[in-house]
C-alpha cells in the first residue's frame, strides 16, 4: 500500500494510529472484510509494482499502476483536514450501504457509524469543523448520491403504492399492505433512518455558514432530496395503520417507526430553514417548490367570485424570475470550479448534476425601472423588462386587497339595515343553517370582489327564499350518503400543497422550524429591502402565499394546529403565527385571508375564530403605544376594524339572534324542541366565534383612538339586540338548582324569572350535558363580555372614570331600550359569574349626568309600591282568613279535633291567598296603565309573574305551617273544655 499524498510506501498492517513516514499524514481508517485490514480513500493497493509479476490474461498485472499515474499520484495533495478525511471515508461506505443494500459489512458499518457520531458532535460544537465541512464539494456531492440512493429504498420498504381509478390514473398507498412491509423491513429501517437523521443534522449544521454552503448544497441538488424526503415523510406518517387488526408488539414497532420518521421530517424543516435562511433566491426557490403542485389552477371560492389569477403564467413567471437571478457567491462558485477540475481524475464522487432549465443570462441586464409591455411575444423578455417577480401576482393583489385600501369606498351598515337582517335571519331560523349563501341587500364580496351573480339553475337560494336544502326529502342520496356529504362541507375536499399535512402530523415543539421557515419568508423584519426595481420579496411572497391554493390551505391547518393545541399567547408558536397574521396585515390581505377561510355552515369558521384571536393579540399589542402617531398605520388598523365590525353586524350577530330566537320560541311553546335547526357542535363553535368577537370589539373598546369608531357606529345596539335575545332564549342558572318546598310542576321546573315550558330538569353549564338538548346551550360567559364593552363605552374618558358617562352612548341605550335588559341583569345568573356587579357599574355610568334614564326608573318606583301594597292585601286576607277559622273551630261541636284540625288549613287559606294575589295583580297593573309608564309594561307583567311564585314559594308553606300549629291549638284547647265540661253534664243528670 502507498500514502495517496506522498506515494510513501505503507505498512501492510495498519491501524488507528498510523502515520506515513515521509508525510506524517495521519491515516483514518476502517476495517475491510474483504483483506481483513484497515482501509481509507486515501490509499491506494499497489502490492506489486512490477508489470511482470502476477500477469493476468493480458499480460499486464491486474495491480499495476503504470509510472505516469504513480507521479500524479505523488503530485496531488490532499489539503482535507482530519475530520474531513475522516467523514469521508465514513460517507464512502454509507454510499456503498445504500446503493448495494444486499452487500454484508457489519464491522465496517459499525466504525462508519462511530465516525458518522464522532463528526456529529464536532459539528455541534466546532465552529472551525461546520465551516471545514461546509466548504467541502466532495462531502456534498456523496451526501447527495447517498440520500438519492436512501429515499428510493426506503419508498420500497415503507410504502406499498396502488393505483386508483379505472384506468390507474393516480398513485395511492395501500394502508394496511404498507404497515407489513414496515414490520417486514423494520430491523434494517430503523438502522438506516437513524444513519439518515444523523446525516442530515450534521448538513444543517453545515448550512449555519450561509451563502457559501447554501450554494453548494443548491449546485449539488442535495435540496432537491430533502425535498423528496419531505414528501416520503408526509406519506409514511399521514396514513397510520389500522389499529385493530395489529397486536401490541407490531404496533410498539409500527410507532417507533412512525416517530423516526416524524423525527426525520423534524430535522428536514429544520434543514429548509438554514438553507432558505437570509437568502431572497433560495427563499423563492423554496416558495416555487412549495406553492406550485402538478395542477397549475386554483379551486373555485365558496362565495367569492373568480380572481382570474393564471397560475400557469405565475408559474411561468417565477421560473423566469429564478433564472435571472443565478449570481452565485463568489467563494462558492470558486469551490465547485476547483472540484470540477478535479472530476476527470477520478478521485472525486463524481460529476456535478446539470443545471435545469439553462439560460444563458451572464450577458442579460435586469432592468431597474419595471416596464410591462403586454404586445411583447417573448415571455422571458417581457419579464425582464418588467424586472419584478410576477405581473400576475400584482394584478391579482389589487383586485382582492382591502376596498377601502385607496379610500373610505364601503360604507358601514346602517342599524335600521342591521334589524331588517335579523328579522328576515328570525323568521327562517327553523329552517336553514347560517350563513346566508345570497344576499343582495348586503355582500361583502360584492363591495370587495366585484362578484358575479350565479346561473339561475346552480341550486342557490334566493334572498327571501329559506334554504330548506338539509331538511329536504328524497334527493336520491341514502342517509349515510347525506351524512358523508354534510361532513365534507367541513373537509373542503383533498388539501393541496407539499407542507400542508404536517401540522396534523407533527406537535408544538416539532413543528417550530415550519413556522420559522415561513415567518422568514414573508415578514418585513426578515428581508434584505428593496430591489434595484424597487420590490419588497418578502411582501411579493406573503401575496404569493394567499394568492395559490396550497398557501391557502396551509394557513388554514397553522391556525386550526394553534386551536386543536390550545396554544395561548405566551407560546411560542402563536407568536410566530401572529407575526405572519400581521404581515398579511401590512399588505392589505387580512379581508381577503378572512374570507378565505369562511365554511359556509359556520356562523364564524373554527380557523376564523383562529385568526381573530391572533388579530386581538396584534391590537392588544396597540395598547398604550405610539403606533398611531403615524396616520398610515392608524388608517390601516381603522380600515381593517370596519371590516371586521361591518361582517360582524351583517353576517354574525344575525345568525346568533336567529339562533336565540329558536330557542326563544321552543321555551315558549311556540316550536317543538325536534324542531330546532342545529346540534350542539355548531352551537358550540356559534358560541366561540361570538365570544371571540366580543373579546376583539372590547379590545378595541380599550383602545382610545379607535374607541370613537364604535361608537360612530353604534356598537350599542348590536349589545341590546344580544342581550334581549339572551334573556328571552336562555333560562337563568340558579345559586341552587333543587326545587323548594312546597314547589310542584311548573314551579319546580321553573329556573329563572322567566317561565320554563320545557319538561327536561334544569342542566349543569358543562356543555356535555346539552348534548341532547342544544336548544337549552346557556352561551355561559356572553352577557360578561356584552357588559365589559358597554362599560368601556360609555365611562368617562378621563383615566380614573369619574364624572358622567359619554352623553352620546347614553341616548343610544335609551334609544335601544337598553335599560330594562341592563336591570334584568341585576338578577343572579350562574351561567355569567359576576353579572350583577357589571350590570351594576353600567347603570352607575348609565344613570349620572343622564336625566331621561334616571326619570325613567323613576318611573318603575310605582311598581315596587304596587307590589308592597299587594304583599300588605295578601296578609290581611291571610289574617282575616286565620281569624275566620278560629271562630269557626271554636264553635263546631260535632267535628271530631283532628278534622278540624286538618280542615282549616285546606279551604279558607288557599282561596284567600289566592284572592289576595289576584287583586295585588290586578291593582298593580292598573297603579301601573294610570302612571303611564310606556317604557317596561310588559316587564310589569313578568314582575308580577314572579312576585306571584315568590309568595307561592317562600311564604305559603310558612304560613299554612303556622295555621295548621294555631288550628291544632284551639283544638287542643276545645277537647279540654269538652272534658271538663263532661262530668258536670253527668252529675246533674244524676241528680235529677
Amino acid at each position: 500500500m502507498h500514502c495517496i499524498e506522498c506515494g510513501q510506501i505503507l505498512p501492510s498492517i495498519l491501524t488507528n494510529s498510523t502515520i506515513c513516514s515521509k508525510c506524517k499524514t495521519p491515516v483514518a481508517t476502517w476495517w475491510d472484510e474483504t483483506s481483513k485490514t484497515f482501509r481509507t480513500n486515501r490509499e491506494s493497493i499497489m502490492p506489486d509494482p512490477s508489470p511482470k509479476s502476477g500477469l493476468s490474461a493480458s499480460g499486464a498485472s491486474p495491480f499495476y499502476i503504470s509510472e505516469p499515474e504513480r507521479l500524479r499520484m505523488k503530485a496531488r495533495v490532499n489539503k482535507q483536514s482530519e475530520e474531513e478525511r475522516g467523514f469521508n471515508a465514513a460517507l464512502v461506505v454509507l454510499e456503498m450501504h445504500f446503493e448495494r443494500p444486499n452487500t454484508y459489512m457489519r464491522e465496517t458499518m459499525a466504525e462508519a457509524k462511530k465516525m458518522v457520531g464522532k463528526t456529529l458532535d464536532l459539528s455541534l460544537n466546532k465552529a472551525e469543523v461546520r465551516e471545514m465541512l461546509a466548504k467541502n464539494v466532495d462531502v456534498w456531492m456523496h451526501l447527495q448520491k447517498i440520500f438519492t440512493a436512501a429515499i428510493s429504498l426506503l419508498e420500497t420498504r415503507s410504502l406499498q403504492k396502488t393505483t386508483e381509478g379505472d384506468e390507474g390514473r393516480g398513485m395511492g398507498h395501500d394502508v394496511s399492505e404498507s404497515a407489513e412491509l414496515i414490520l417486514k423491513h423494520y430491523e434494517v429501517l430503523r438502522e438506516d433512518l437513524h444513519y439518515l437523521n444523523n446525516l442530515l443534522v450534521i448538513s444543517r449544521n453545515m448550512l449555519a455558514i450561509k451563502e457559501t454552503a447554501q450554494e453548494i448544497c443548491k449546485t449539488v441538488g442535495f435540496d432537491r432530496e430533502v425535498h423528496r424526503l419531505i414528501v416520503l415523510c408526509v406519506n409514511v406518517t399521514s396514513k397510520g395503520y389500522d389499529g385493530e387488526n395489529v397486536d401490541e408488539a407490531r404496533r410498539v414497532k409500527l410507532n417507533e417507526i412512525t416517530e423516526l420518521y416524524k423525527k426525520l421530517l423534524v430535522t428536514c424543516l429544520q434543514h429548509t430553514h438554514n438553507w432558505t435562511m437570509g437568502n431572497d433566491r433560495f427563499k423563492m426557490s423554496f416558495w416555487f417548490e412549495m406553492l406550485f403542485d402538478d395542477e397549475l389552477k386554483n379551486d373555485p371560492l365558496h362565495e367569492m367570485p373568480p380572481d382570474d389569477l393564471n397560475v400557469e403564467k405565475v408559474h411561468q413567471e417565477v421560473q423566469n424570475w429564478l433564472a435571472r437571478h443565478r449570481k452565485k457567491d463568489p467563494l462558492a462558485a470558486k469551490l465547485l470550479l476547483a472540484y470540477q477540475d478535479q472530476v476527470p481524475t477520478g478521485y472525486t464522487p463524481g460529476p456535478l448534476p446539470e443545471e435545469e432549465n439553462l439560460i444563458e443570462t451572464d450577458n442579460i441586464a435586469e432592468s431597474t425601472s419595471p416596464v410591462w409591455k403586454p404586445d411583447l411575444q417573448d415571455k422571458f423578455e417581457q419579464d425582464r423588462l418588467y424586472a419584478r417577480v410576477s405581473h400576475e401576482i400584482d394584478i391579482w393583489w389589487k383586485k382582492v386587497r382591502d376596498a377601502n385600501f385607496d379610500g373610505w369606498v364601503v360604507p358601514m351598515e346602517t342599524v335600521e339595515g342591521a334589524i331588517e337582517r335579523a328579522e328576515a335571519c328570525k323568521k327562517n331560523a327553523m329552517h336553514r343553517y347560517m350563513p346566508r349563501s345570497q344576499d343582495q341587500q348586503y355582500e361583502i364580496d360584492d363591495q370587495q370582489f366585484e362578484q358575479r351573480e350565479p346561473p339561475a339553475d346552480d341550486g342557490s337560494v334566493g334572498p327571501d327564499e329559506p334554504d330548506d336544502r338539509s331538511i329536504q326529502g328524497d334527493n336520491g342520496l341514502d342517509d349515510d350518503e347525506e351524512e358523508e356529504e354534510d361532513d365534507e362541507s367541513y373537509a373542503e375536499g383533498p388539501l393541496r400543497g407539499l407542507l400542508t399535512e404536517i401540522p396534523n402530523i407533527l406537535d408544538t415543539k416539532q413543528i417550530e422550524a415550519l413556522h420559522m421557515t415561513v415567518k422568514a419568508c414573508i415578514v418585513d423584519s426578515m428581508g434584505s429591502g428593496l430591489t434595484p426595481a424597487g420590490e419588497n420579496l418578502q411582501k411579493t411572497r406573503c401575496k404569493m402565499f394567499l394568492a395559490l391554493d396550497c398557501g391557502r390551505n396551509l394557513l388554514r391547518e397553522l391556525l386550526v394546529f394553534i386551536a386543536v393545541w390550545e396554544q395561548n399567547d405566551q407560546q411560542f408558536i402563536f407568536q410566530i403565527t401572529a407575526q405572519i397574521i400581521e404581515s398579511f396585515h401590512h399588505n392589505a390581505l387580512l379581508p381577503f385571508a378572512w374570507n378565505c377561510l369562511r365554511i359556509l355552515k359556520d356562523i364564524v369558521s373554527p380557523a376564523q375564530t383562529v385568526l381573530l384571536r391572533l388579530i386581538n393579540y396584534m391590537f392588544r399589542a396597540r395598547k398604550d403605544s405610539p403606533i398611531y402617531a403615524d396616520l398610515k398605520d392608524y388608517n390601516r388598523d381603522a380600515k381593517l376594524i370596519h371590516f371586521l365590525y361591518n361582517y360582524f353586524r351583517c353576517r354574525v350577530v344575525p345568525d346568533c339572534l336567529a339562533l336565540l330566537h329558536a330557542q326563544a320560541q321552543i321555551r315558549q311553546n311556540a316550536r317543538a324542541a325536534a324542531d330546532f335547526p342545529v346540534d350542539l357542535w355548531d352551537m358550540e363553535r356559534a358560541k366561540d366565534g361570538l365570544s371571540q368577537y366580543l373579546d376583539f370589539i372590547s379590545v378595541i373598546a380599550e383602545i382610545p383612538e379607535m374607541r370613537h369608531l364604535l361608537i360612530e357606529w353604534e356598537t350599542v345596539y348590536e349589545m341590546v339586540a344580544l342581550l334581549k335575545a339572551l334573556e328571552a332564549g336562555v333560562a337563568r342558572k340558579n345559586i341552587d338548582e333543587r326545587p323548594m318546598p312546597g314547589q310542584s310542576g311548573a314551579a319546580r321546573r321553573a329556573p329563572s324569572s322567566t317561565p320554563a315550558v320545557d319538561s327536561h330538569p334544569p342542566q349543569d353549564v358543562n356543555s356535555t350535558q346539552y348534548q341532547d338538548t342544544p336548544h337549552r346551550f346557556p352561551w355561559a360567559g356572553i352577557k360578561i363580555q356584552i357588559l365589559i364593552i358597554l362599560t368601556s363605552l360609555i365611562a368617562p374618558n378621563n383615566s380614573r372614570r369619574q364624572g358622567p358617562g359619554n352623553p352620546i352612548v347614553q341616548k343610544q341605550l335609551l334609544a335601544q331600550e337598553g335599560i330594562m335588559p341592563l336591570l334584568n341583569c341585576c338578577v343572579y345568573d350562574g351561567h355569567n359569574e359576576y353579572l350583577k356587579e357589571r350590570a351594576t357599574l353600567t347603570i352607575k355610568f348609565l344613570m349620572e349626568g343622564c336625566k331621561e334614564a334616571q326619570d325613567f326608573v323613576k318611573e318603575l318606583v310605582p311598581v315596587k309600591q304596587a307590589q308592597a301594597q299587594a304583599q300588605a292585601a295578601a296578609r290581611a286576607a291571610q289574617e282575616a282568613a286565620q281569624s275566620s277559622t278560629a271562630t269557626a273551630s271554636t264553635s263546631t261541636t260535632t267535628a271530631t279535633p283532628r278534622q278540624n284540625a286538618k280542615a282549616a288549613p285546606a279551604t279558607a287559606p288557599y282561596v284567600a291567598n289566592k284572592n289576595a294575589i289576584a287583586a295585588a295583580k290586578a291593582q298593580a297593573l292598573a297603579h301601573a296603565k294610570e302612571s303611564g309608564i310606556a317604557h317596561g309594561a310588559s316587564n310589569v307583567e313578568k314582575r308580577m309573574k314572579e312576585f306571584e311564585r315568590n309568595i307561592k314559594s317562600l311564604k305559603i308553606g310558612k304560613e299554612l305551617r303556622e295555621k295548621e300549629e294555631e288550628a291544632s291549638a284551639a283544638a287542643m284547647a276545645l277537647a279540654s273544655r269538652e272534658k271538663r265540661a263532661g262530668p258536670n253534664i253527668q252529675f246533674i243528670t244524676a241528680r235529677k
